[in-house]
């Protein structure tokens, strides 16, 4: 297993924990009924697929209640950050620049996304003592 203490998440599972950063802690039927938003699920394949996040520590669960709430077990720049060190470590062998500039050459980037990624460069220069 990697740094990251949990199995990253599947793209179902992604779909699910995009849902729980959004509303918060929420029952399976609240899950069902927005992932039903997008498409057809039926709740038994929700429920099964938040019970098998549960068992990887993906999600909580609080049971106190009748009905079981479950909250992300993890913040989302954590699960980002997590997901995007494996993509950049088996997608381009840790070449950080390489991807960047794969992201910058193949895709419109606003001004305010440019000088973001100008600020974040110079802190790294500075960072580095350059």
């Amino acid at each position: 297993m990697s740094l990251y203490q949990h199995p990253l998440p599947t793209d179902g599972e992604l779909e699910i924990l995009q849902i729980l950063w959004e509303k918060g802690p929420v029952t399976v039927r609240q899950v069902n009924e927005e992932m039903n938003l997008l498409r057809p699920v039926g709740y038994t394949t929700t429920l099964k697929l938040l019970q098998i996040m549960d068992s990887k520590g993906l999600v909580s669960r609080n049971s106190t209640q009748k009905v079981h709430v479950y909250a992300a077990a993890l913040p989302p720049d954590q699960t980002r950050k997590a997901l995007l060190d494996r993509f950049l470590e088996t997608t381009f062998q840790g070449a950080a620049g390489e991807m960047v500039l794969q992201l910058l050459g193949g895709h419109r980037t606003t001004e305010d996304e440019l000088s973001r990624i100008r600020q974040m460069l110079e802190d790294q220069d500075n960072q580095n003592g350059q």
